[in-house]
C-alpha cells in the first residue's frame, strides 16, 4: 500500500496513519457491535415469527372449517359477508434499532360487533366470524414480525461485508504502511547514527 500510495517516510506520514489505522480499528468494533446487536435482535424475532406461524395456520384452519360448516348451513355466504365493512384501522410506525428502521404493525383494538342480520345467519357464521377477526390480528402481528426479520438481516449483511472490508482489507494495509514507514525511519535513523559515528572518528583521528 504504501509504494501504491507513494507515501514518504516521515514522522508526518507515520502519526497520519497510525490516527488512520487507530479510526478504522475502532470502526470495526463498532460494526462488530453492531451486527451482534443486530443478529441477537434478529433471533428473538425468529423465534416469534415460527411461533405466529404455527398459531396463524391452526387459527385460519378453524376459521375456514367454520366458514365452510356455515356454507353448508346457510348456503353461499358471499352476500352475508359483503355487510362487513372493511377494516381501515392498521396503523404502521417505526422504532429504530442500531440504525435499522424496523415496523410496528397496529390493528386498532375493536368491539366485536354483528353488522348483519340474525334472521339470516347462524351460530356457525357468527362463530367464523370471530375466527377470521382472530386471523386478521394474528396476520398483522406476524407481517410486523417478518418484515423486522427481513430488514435486519438486510442490515446485517451490510454491516457484515463492511466489517469484513476493515478486519481483512482496510486495517491490515494500514498496519503494512505504518511499519514500511517504521521501518524506513528505523533505517534512517541507524544510517545517520553510522554516519555520526563516522564523522566523530574522523575528527578524533584527526586531533590525535
Amino acid at each position: 500500500m504504501a509504494n501504491e500510495l507513494n507515501i514518504t517516510p516521515t514522522k508526518g506520514s507515520l502519526l497520519a496513519v497510525q490516527k488512520s489505522l487507530q479510526l478504522s480499528t475502532l470502526g470495526f468494533e463498532l460494526l462488530d457491535r453492531k451486527r451482534n446487536i443486530l443478529i441477537r435482535e434478529m433471533m428473538l424475532l425468529i423465534d416469534k415469527a415460527k411461533q405466529l406461524r404455527g398459531e396463524i395456520s391452526s387459527t385460519f384452519g378453524e376459521a375456514y372449517d367454520a366458514l365452510q360448516e356455515a356454507n353448508i348451513t346457510l348456503g353461499v355466504v358471499q352476500d352475508i359477508a359483503a355487510a362487513i365493512p372493511i377494516d381501515d384501522g392498521l396503523t404502521i410506525t417505526y422504532r429504530s434499532v442500531m440504525g435499522v428502521e424496523i415496523p410496528n404493525v397496529r390493528l386498532a383494538e375493536r368491539k366485536l360487533e354483528m353488522c348483519y342480520g340474525f334472521d339470516r345467519t347462524n351460530s356457525r357464521f357468527d362463530y367464523a366470524y370471530a375466527c377470521f377477526q382472530k386471523a386478521k390480528k394474528i396476520t398483522a402481528l406476524l407481517a410486523e414480525v417478518e418484515n423486522s426479520v427481513y430488514r435486519l438481516a438486510n442490515a446485517i449483511r451490510k454491516t457484515q461485508r463492511r466489517a469484513n472490508a476493515l478486519e481483512n482489507i482496510v486495517i491490515p494495509r494500514y498496519q503494512e504502511t505504518a511499519k514500511f514507514i517504521t521501518d524506513a525511519l528505523e533505517e534512517k535513523d541507524r544510517e545517520e547514527f553510522s554516519r555520526l559515528k563516522v564523522i566523530k572518528a574522523a575528527k578524533l583521528k584527526k586531533q590525535a
